[in-house]
């Protein structure tokens, strides 16, 4: 692996931006971020565009241009510029992130945008997205993921994300407590550096929330839409960006309050209105499933909490089992349609062997297996009572497979009708 051969590709294509772009690394909180980018700019009259992955339903969601989602027919010409440039002098090969990567770049690139806001796949260093020299860099969070092939521990993965970096350009950490290695490297490089906690900051209370950074401050401010306490972090980051970028692309007071207060992410502690409450998160790690803990605890009481899980092999399974099984009544294991996932009956031995290590301290907690996440929240419907939660967490997959429809219908009546 290498940006060389995507590098290669980008110059036969004579790929470039005309516009500020910012780059979004981090372990967690990289799609919100970009969502909370995106809606600040269309509130000051920007033509935002936007690069993430991977996507919940469609293909399609992976680019939003000035607030839409592209159309399908829109990424032709960009997959066959690609093909062409792949292919023009000695071929060079590109796997499907790669490919996919480049076509929506180029896309982005001819949209007559004000400013592009790019996604980063996996670590930073090596993304294929890292062939942009960004105006900005934002790293949201370093935690444990991936470790097979961005390291085992926080120190060797804040290597891989810090290199977003830029000599002389402004990189944003909110992390509260980032790896030494993204504080080093930003001071080899010449970086300005802006760190939570000491370039910018936050405070709040149960009503409003507030900001300030090197010489902006923001009072008064709504809670943003997107629901969950560790969304004030990626908050923070986004206004400590659009302050760095403020002299080529300031925003207004008002832009900020109306566009955090109206930002929209499916999948992200998202809540759907009915009976049970429906929770849907792609927390799939450690870190987003104690994020994910955190905020249902803080949702109150329920008297039954149903989970719909189900997961790639390749995560570390049993601390995100164990972390959020305190709050879990039943458990409703899904299969998933690709082969990295992990199986339900194997997500069940781990939990089986979970009750075993406690040595009995843990409650038994009924299990069901299902075939695909849809399927398994059928089941959970059928079960739960109207006063009860619902939590549907996990892969991408797992998420997307529910939403695949638009929002389900929750009452258990509605089912089979």
């Amino acid at each position: 692996m290498g940006l060389e051969r995507v590098r290669e590709v980008a110059q036969r294509m004579q790929l470039k931006f005309d516009c500020p772009v910012i780059t979004v690394a981090g372990t967690n909180g990289k799609g919100s971020t970009c969502a909370m980018l995106e809606a600040v700019a269309l509130q000051s009259g920007y033509k935002p565009g936007v690069y993430t992955s991977p996507h919940l339903v469609h293909f399609e969601e992976r680019c939003r241009i000035h607030g839409e989602i592209a159309k399908a027919d829109d990424f032709l010409p960009h997959f066959e510029a690609v093909e062409a440039a792949r292919l023009q002098g000695d071929e060079v090969l590109l796997t499907y992130f790669e490919f996919t990567t480049l076509a929506i770049m180029r896309m982005l690139s001819l949209a007559k945008l004000d400013v592009a806001i790019l996604e980063v796949g996996l670590g930073g260093r090596l993304d294929a997205t890292n062939i942009v020299d960004a105006d900005c860099a934002i790293i949201t969070s370093v935690d444990i993921d991936h470790a097979a092939i961005l390291g085992n521990d926080r120190e060797t993965i804040g290597r891989e994300k810090a290199g977003i970096m830029r000599a002389g350009r402004p990189v944003v950490v909110s992390d509260p407590v980032p790896p030494q290695s993204v504080i080093d490297h930003a001071a080899e490089i010449g970086a300005d550096l802006r760190l939570f906690g000491r370039d910018f900051n936050y405070d709040g209370d149960k009503q409003q929330w507030g900001w300030a950074g090197r010489d902006r401050r923001y009072a008064g401010l709504s809670y943003p839409a997107l629901r969950g306490a560790n969304q004030l972090m990626n908050a923070s980051g986004v206004l400590a960006a659009y302050e760095a970028l403020r002299p080529v692309l300031p925003v207004t007071a008002q832009a900020v309050r109306t566009g955090l207060a109206m930002v929209e992410l499916p999948g992200r502690f998202q809540i759907i209105p009915g009976q049970p409450t429906l929770v849907l998160d792609v927390a799939h790690n450690p870190h987003s499933v104690a994020a994910l803990t955190a905020n249902l605890d803080a949702m109150g009481y329920y008297p039954t909490t149903h989970a719909v899980f189900g997961a790639m092999a390749d995560k570390d399974l049993a601390p995100m089992l164990m972390k959020v099984g305190v709050l879990i009544d039943r458990w409703y294991f899904t299969d998933l349609p690709t082969e990295r996932a992990e199986t339900a009956a194997n997500l069940q031995q781990k939990m089986n062997a979970l009750q075993v290590v406690a040595g009995g301290t843990r409650r038994e907690v009924p299990i069901s297996l299902h075939a695909n996440p849809q399927a398994a929240l059928d089941a959970a419907v059928r079960a739960a009572d109207p006063a009860d939660r619902i939590v549907v967490f996990g892969s991408f997959y797992t998420v997307g497979e529910v939403l695949k429809d638009g929002p389900p219908r929750l009452h258990a009546k509605h089912l089979g009708e």
